[in-house]
């Protein structure tokens, strides 16, 4: 990433975007963007130490060749007949093409989304984890992430292990990210209600739920987030960009 280029999401650092020695604002990477707003507003109360991050990527992240290699091999499993699933490379045997896939999508998860990177890491995790620094403005923040890919056309969601630099409390926690613009909450076990991506897509927040502290570590919150990779993931937080710029015209 270019030091003189911001990385800017409103919600969470629209300071960074007055600062642009060159002329541009880039936008975040939209598995960034899934989960920095509530991320970032945790941050700003308890201070974020630390985040261990597994995504569940969309094949729509992966663009219209993704969606349709979904879409194909949903309708060649639908229409074998056959109880898939069932017997080692009985799937691979029925849909054929990957498409941009290293292995088939359509009942199944893949522990892979982007190019290979040094040390075994995904350039989909890179991003993760040197985007939050930037916008979170933490250069040395501990971040690890494991990127999935899994069979859901549109929207993103992670589950988000984040170490705090005092004790939190999930009660107050709740009520900041219910508080906080960008975020929708949805936190109910009891009653079934938590976000997923079907709930989720094409809609702009990021949707938060699971929301609770470790049970061995009271500077830790779980969560599980949810956000429309193509609207807040892309165009809705380009959008949000230029009216932060407008604004100072």
């Amino acid at each position: 990433m270019d030091p003189d280029v911001p990385l800017v999401v409103p919600e969470v650092n629209a300071s960074a975007a007055a600062d642009r020695p060159k002329g541009i604002i880039s936008n975040p990477n939209c598995t960034t963007l899934s989960m920095i707003v509530a991320v970032g507003a945790l941050h700003r109360r308890y201070g974020v130490e630390e985040l261990v991050v597994a995504s569940y990527q969309a094949a729509s992240g992966a663009g219209q060749a993704g969606i349709d290699t979904l879409q194909a091999q949903t309708q060649k499993v639908a229409a074998s007949g056959e109880a898939v699933g069932t017997r080692t490379g009985d799937l691979r045997a029925i849909v054929g093409d990957l498409g941009p896939f290293p292995a088939p999508l359509a009942l199944n998860v893949i522990p892979w989304a982007g190019s290979l990177k040094d040390d075994g890491w995904s350039s989909e995790e890179l991003k993760v984890r040197n985007e939050s620094r930037k916008i979170l403005g933490l250069p040395d923040l501990p971040v690890s992430a494991t990127c999935v890919r899994v069979p859901v056309v549109t929207t993103h969601s992670l589950a988000v292990h984040a170490r705090f630099s005092r004790e939190v409390d999930a009660v107050e926690a709740r009520m900041l990210l219910a508080s906080s613009p960008g975020v929708v909450l949805v936190d109910d076990p009891a009653a079934g209600e938590f976000p997923t991506p079907n709930d989720v897509v094409g809609t702009d927040p990021t949707w938060v739920g699971r929301v609770r502290r470790s049970l061995d570590d009271p500077t830790v919150l779980e969560l599980f987030v949810c956000g429309d990779n193509l609207r807040k993931g892309a165009a809705l937080n380009t959008a949000q960009i230029a009216e932060v710029v407008a604004a100072d015209l």
